[in-house]
């Protein structure tokens, strides 16, 4: 009879782990600030990925970034596998234009699906004497820290409207977790979000001091929408928040959730298949998520082409 040493016999598991390990492949979703909805988005895809993960030995992480240009910019680079980013900015990446002008288009960036929409939100204090969007005028003004995707569409108004950074008494580049700690402790007279509704860091802003969100329209903004297809009219609806009790008029993007053909086809088949599989229980996951429909998401707000994971799957479904 023929013995295997111990250390033969622990070579043999050391192999097999080894095989398994070699066999596990990690991916990373880019969402945004830790009190945003990109963030939810993330940890939800990855929650519903890692709950089949014994079937396809994908293990997904969602860390807080910081927003939709630089998830996009990190996908670009192969730092990330996935990630969520404003409509806007998918088409700018895609086409090389805007913020990516100068690295040009990137034409390996591919779309997944879509999620909720985004309304351009304005909060501000009830005793800064901001009513419209024109009263930032002269206030400060907290624009979003840069790389994120409300700074940059920020950015856009202001320059429809001609402004820039000096109109303000002051432009702060807070993060978005740590701008509603800042209005209430009147240090801004004024945040900036692109966000879906309800948001917790707005809630947190409007229940812990008096504020109130303020429309965002005139001629500049119908101008933005006319011309851009990614951009489309929003209302937030009254008595979401403490503080405003009708609806409130703004525009906004949608949020998107992308990836690039450096991704294999497997890999984005199976983290599709985790969502819509189990569709319900994502929708369950955010406030934001409960009127999602599949079919507008395959379709709305995607500039960039489908990734073939994807579409195998939304054909496997009769969805296209």
């Amino acid at each position: 009879m023929r013995f295997i040493t111990g250390a033969a016999l622990a070579a043999v598991f050391f192999a097999g782990a080894t095989g398994a390990m070699a066999e596990e492949k990690f991916v990373t979703v880019g969402t945004g600030g830790q009190t945003g909805v990109y963030y939810v988005v993330g940890q939800s895809i990855c929650k519903l990925v890692n709950r089949g993960q014994s079937k396809h030995n994908i293990k997904c992480t969602a860390p807080s970034t910081g927003g939709s240009v630089a998830n996009l910019n990190a996908i670009r680079a192969g730092d990330m596998d996935m990630g969520v980013a404003q409509s806007d900015w998918q088409y700018h990446a895609y086409h090389g234009t805007s913020k990516f002008e100068e690295q040009g288009a990137n034409p390996d960036l591919r779309a997944v699906f879509s999620v909720h929409p985004e309304p351009f939100t304005v909060v501000a204090r009830a005793d800064a004497g901001i009513n419209t969007f024109d009263d930032l005028k002269g206030k400060r003004v907290n624009v979003g820290n840069p790389g994120s995707g409300q700074r940059g569409t920020m950015e856009v108004l202001m320059g429809a409207m001609g402004w820039t950074m000096d109109d303000f008494a002051l432009a702060s580049e807070l993060k978005s977790a740590e701008q509603s700690q800042a209005l209430c402790d009147n240090k801004v007279d004024a945040i900036i979000f692109t966000v879906g509704h309800p948001n917790g860091s707005i809630q947190e802003a409007t229940t812990s001091c008096d504020a109130k969100v303020i429309p965002v329209t005139g001629a500049a903004v119908d101008k933005l929408i006319g011309d851009n297809a990614y951009y489309a009219s929003a209302t937030i609806p009254g008595g979401m928040y403490k503080g405003t009790d009708a609806d409130v008029q703004t525009f906004g993007v949608g949020a998107t959730f992308v990836s690039s053909t450096k991704t294999d086809d497997e890999t984005i088949y199976q983290i599709v298949k985790a969502v819509f599989d189990n569709f319900d229980r994502f929708k369950g996951l955010h406030p934001a998520f409960a009127n999602l429909d599949p079919a507008k998401m395959i379709t709305n707000n995607l500039s960039a082409p489908l990734h073939p994971g994807a579409a195998r799957y939304y054909k496997e479904k009769g969805w296209m």
